[in-house]
């Protein structure tokens, strides 16, 4: 009996707050709540009293979605459905952007554009540091373009790599020719402005860099930058020879490896030189090289190994020219790590890359030589780009 009378209490308490008037002049009150608006009854007889013949469990409330517009559940969901197909633009900003404009999808559309100016904005200060390298090129350069974004899932999407591949080609087209012995960087800033004629689904018509970068921003969630990239010319006879590693598609890949090969005959054929090179471009990828030959290495890289090497040398209590001794033949297994042409092959690790051209030349009938190359992974773009700004240079000849 107890029991009974405690739990009749709230309903009665509820009950009477609900059928209160509220100040707006409506003769019906509301609770919002985790999304749904739950209302009294506004219909009265003729006496001014609230009919409740209707109510659900007999308290007068109805449950409705609180939504901007008239459109049904069904039609909601088609619109939803067709506004990411449209921008691909995550779920939350498409409800949120046709809400705004009563479900309308053209209007919602143009919202999510200018919304995104301010999202990039505001997603721009975020660490991008995955991404592609694309690759694009011609008889006579090629241009290395790296796109940055936060994850590896947003770089694996279409549309991401599409910008991409499509900041390469504009690239490639804009950029002179650099020197024959000389990788010249590109600053992101240099290709900004640069007007692009979009064709994917998703991402059409002519739009400069920065907003096309601005929608994909949008589109994926994420921050999207340009990291920038360097063209490498092609020798004036020979081979510009190029390798992409973990390429989900022709022209994109995590790391690259480029090098230009020149022929000193120009009646020589180019058909070896062409397979040779693409097999020095896959050495480059795996085994790191700094430099092209032991002259090309840095005095403060040298003189740092060879303190390094001194110090190591010296905790084994040998006489000086013992120590000596060991510190220039350590030199020479660091020089076979760093330098192209001191690398065992890749191919054949029975021979050294300056074993490689000797057999090529024979083979061909002419002097080959390595006029300088690229090695770039993803997210090294910057710090090549810093590097290039001071005096040292990116790659050197042979």
């Amino acid at each position: 009996m107890g029991l009974t009378h405690c739990m009749k209490r709230p309903v009665e308490i509820l009950y009477k707050r609900l059928i209160r008037p509220v100040s707006h002049g409506h003769s019906s009150a509301s609770i919002t709540h985790k999304g749904f608006l739950f209302t009294t009854l506004s219909e009265r007889n003729a006496a001014g009293v609230p009919n409740y013949s209707e109510c659900i469990n007999g308290f007068g409330i109805h449950f409705t979605r609180n939504y901007a517009s008239e459109a049904s559940s069904s039609e909601q969901v088609n619109l939803i459905k067709q506004l990411r197909e449209r921008t691909s633009a995550p779920m939350k900003e498409v409800k949120s952007a046709l809400v705004a404009c009563d479900w309308d999808i053209e209007a919602a559309q143009n919202e999510l554009r200018k919304r995104g100016v301010a999202l990039a904005s505001k997603k721009s200060s975020r660490t991008a540091a995955e991404g592609f390298l694309a690759l694009a090129q011609d008889e006579k350069k090629a241009i290395l373009v790296e796109l940055n974004c936060e994850t590896d899932f947003v770089a694996r999407n279409e549309i991401f790599q599409h910008l991409a591949l499509c900041l390469a080609k504009s690239a490639l087209v804009i950029e002179g020719s650099p020197q024959a012995s000389a990788t010249i960087p590109v600053s992101p800033e240099s290709l900004e402005d640069l007007k692009i004629n979009f064709d994917h689904p998703k991402l059409t018509g002519e739009k400069t860099v920065q907003n096309a970068i601005t929608e994909v921003t949008v589109m994926t969630g994420e921050n999207v930058k340009l990291g920038g990239g360097f063209a490498i010319s092609a020798p004036s006879y020979g081979v510009l020879a190029t390798y992409l590693h973990t390429s989900p598609m022709p022209g994109i890949g995590r790391i690259a490896g480029l090098l230009s090969l020149e022929v000193e005959d120009k009646d020589s054929p180019l058909d070896a030189v062409q397979r040779v090179g693409s097999q020095i471009a896959m050495h480059l990828v795996a085994a790191k090289p700094l430099f092209l030959s032991k002259e090309d290495v840095t005095s403060d890289a040298l003189g740092n190994e060879r303190d390094i090497l001194r110090s190591q040398a010296e905790k084994t209590g040998k006489s000086q020219m013992a120590i000596d001794k060991m510190v220039e033949g350590r030199l020479r297994k660091y020089f076979e790590e760093v330098v192209l042409l001191e690398q065992k092959f890749i191919v054949d690790d029975s021979v050294n890359i300056t074993k490689v051209l000797a057999n090529l030349s024979q083979e061909v009938g002419s002097t080959v030589k390595i006029r300088n190359f690229l090695r770039v992974e993803v997210g090294e773009g910057a710090k090549r780009l810093e590097a290039a700004s001071g005096t040292e240079p990116l790659s050197q000849t042979a």
